[in-house]
Parts: structure tokens; C-alpha cells; sequence
């Protein structure tokens, strides 16, 4: 690993059973939610290492801590400096149908008080995990309470909360908004995506983490009628990704169109794809393509994080 690199400490955290390994394994290994379910809890050993890179410099040094009660005990005694000193990021599992809340939230805790002590900067988020199994027309309601209790617990600190579940969308709703907290030069990034857009005159343009298929920036034109759509094309395209690979095949670009609009995905940078939607029809395919391709080299150099700061002037095709 490049000694340039930016590491990132992600301490994931909760309960055994709460879900931490299986969101981890759909997110940054590339299993689908039934696949996870012959995954056993994280129990041979206290804690699981990896490195996650992201956009060139910027790595993710995941640290998926084991959740049974002896291993929690041990990370706030005899393991406390090592397993908080560091953070950048800490993220709590809550299984919202825990039948043990008391010692979660205990747990979750003892978690903050180490974090204050070691890594008062880092920022927390708590993932209430397995919604689907709550019905439906109760679920914002119970999220809302929880979400509640949780910001009042965490105090001083400050903590954001998701809803998620590993079968729908929420799940890259949430892991996009907290990696795209960890990109140093988003600004700059989402700058140069908007002039990007404006120049080849888009509706909207998103850029995509090219492994876990996150969202990490995106600029849109137009109004748009579905909040949901990001983490529902994520989920998507991962998916037919997978299959793709399943055929011994890679995928590499798609093209969809119809009456009111065409849609480009395609490899963008060695890190990135990224999905243009155009509703001129004026506009040809090929001129779309053309501005993709040379906009790449730009983009290639915004992802290094000591890359130059200028922005994007390109001639429209």
C-alpha cells in the first residue's frame, strides 16, 4: 500500500448479531443479502482488519469489532487504547428488535466515553438496523423514537442515525452518507461535477465508488421525483454487476433510453463510474461519450488528494 495513502480508522461496532458483518460483506465484498445468511458471527477473533480503498489516496481501515459480551468487555478495559485511540469514524449496529436494548445502548455507552477520551473528533453514526422485520406502518415511528433516545445518549457528541435493512436500498443510503464524510477533497470534487454537468447541459450526473458502487457526489439540473433513487441505482447495477461476473463477463457501460430521457453509465476513472441522465434529445449519443471520455483525465487527477486545484473548462462536443 502506497505510503501516500489517506487512512481512515472505521471502528463498526454492536451486539453479535446485530448485522455488522453481513452489511460489510454486501457493501465492500460483494455479496447479495441471501448470500449472507451462511455467514456466522465474528467469534474466532475479537476483531476483523481491512483496508477499503477509496479514490485513489483515501483508505479505509475497517476494523469489525466482534460484539460478544467478553470481547466488548475486553474493548473498554485491557483493549481501550488500542481499539479507540485513532478514530475517525465510529458506527454503531442497533438490531431494532434487540431483546436486550438495556445492554445495548450500556454498551453503545461505554463506546462514547472511550471515543471522548481517545477520539473527540471523530464522528459517530448509528446504523437501526433490520427495519424490514418491523411492519411497515410502524417503522418511522420506531425510528423515530430511537433515533431520539440515541442523539440524547450521545451528548456531547453529536450522532447521525439511518434506518437500514440489508434488503432495500437504505443500506447504500447510509454507507454513501458516511463515506462521503470521509473524502478529503469533496468540495472540489462536487464543484468540478457540477461544471461538468452544466457543460455537457445534463439533467443530473452521479459519481459512483467503482467497487461498492456508493454514491460519492452528484449534481442535478432538474428536479427529480424520487428521493430514493441514488441507493436504488447502486443497488442495481451492483447487482447485475455481480451477475456479469457470474458469466465471467465485466461490465463496463450501459447505455437506456427512452422517450423521455437517456441514461449513461460507464467507467470513469480507475475509482469511479459515472451515470450521466439527458433529456435534450438534440443532444446524440455519441456526443455524450465524447465529453465522458475527456473529462476522465481531469477527474483522474482530482482523486489524488494532492492532486492540483483548478477546475474543470472543457469544449462541448
Amino acid at each position: 500500500m502506497s505510503s501516500t495513502a489517506m487512512k481512515k480508522k472505521v471502528l463498526l461496532m454492536g451486539k453479535s448479531g446485530s448485522g455488522k458483518t453481513s452489511m460489510r460483506s454486501i457493501i465492500f465484498a460483494n455479496y447479495i443479502a441471501r448470500d449472507t445468511r451462511r455467514l456466522g458471527a465474528t467469534s474466532k477473533i475479537d476483531v476483523e482488519h481491512s483496508h477499503v480503498r477509496f479514490l485513489g489516496n483515501l483508505v479505509l481501515n475497517l476494523w469489525d469489532c466482534g460484539g460478544q459480551d467478553t470481547f466488548m468487555e475486553n474493548y473498554f478495559t485491557s483493549q481501550r487504547d488500542n481499539i479507540f485511540r485513532n478514530v475517525e469514524v465510529l458506527i454503531y449496529i442497533f438490531d431494532v428488535e434487540s431483546r436486550e436494548l438495556e445492554k445495548d445502548m450500556h454498551y453503545y455507552q461505554s463506546c462514547l466515553e472511550a471515543i471522548l477520551q481517545n477520539s473527540p473528533d471523530a464522528k459517530v453514526f448509528c446504523l437501526v438496523h433490520k427495519m424490514d422485520l418491523v411492519q411497515e406502518d410502524q417503522r418511522d415511528l420506531i425510528f423515530k423514537e430511537r433515533e431520539e433516545d440515541l442523539k440524547r445518549l450521545s451528548r456531547p457528541l453529536a450522532c447521525t442515525c439511518f434506518r437500514t435493512s440489508i434488503w432495500d436500498e437504505t443500506l447504500y443510503k447510509a454507507w454513501s452518507s458516511i463515506v462521503y464524510q470521509l473524502i478529503p477533497n469533496v468540495q472540489q470534487l462536487e464543484t468540478n461535477l457540477r461544471n461538468f454537468a452544466q457543460i455537457i447541459e445534463a439533467d443530473e450526473v452521479l459519481l459512483f465508488e467503482r467497487a461498492t458502487f456508493l454514491v460519492i457526489s452528484h449534481y442535478q439540473c432538474k428536479e427529480q421525483r424520487d428521493a430514493h433513487r441514488f441507493e436504488k441505482i447502486s443497488n442495481i447495477i451492483k447487482q447485475f454487476k455481480l451477475s456479469c461476473s457470474k458469466l465471467a463477463a465485466s461490465f463496463q457501460s450501459m447505455e437506456v433510453r427512452n422517450s423521455n430521457f437517456a441514461a449513461f453509465i460507464d467507467v470513469f476513472t480507475s475509482n469511479t463510474y459515472v451515470m450521466v441522465i439527458m433529456s435534450d434529445p438534440s443532444i446524440p449519443s455519441a456526443a455524450t461519450l465524447i465529453n465522458i471520455r475527456n473529462a476522465r483525465k481531469h477527474f483522474e487527477k482530482l482523486e489524488r488528494v494532492d492532486g492540483p486545484k483548478h477546475s474543470l473548462h472543457m469544449r462541448m462536443r
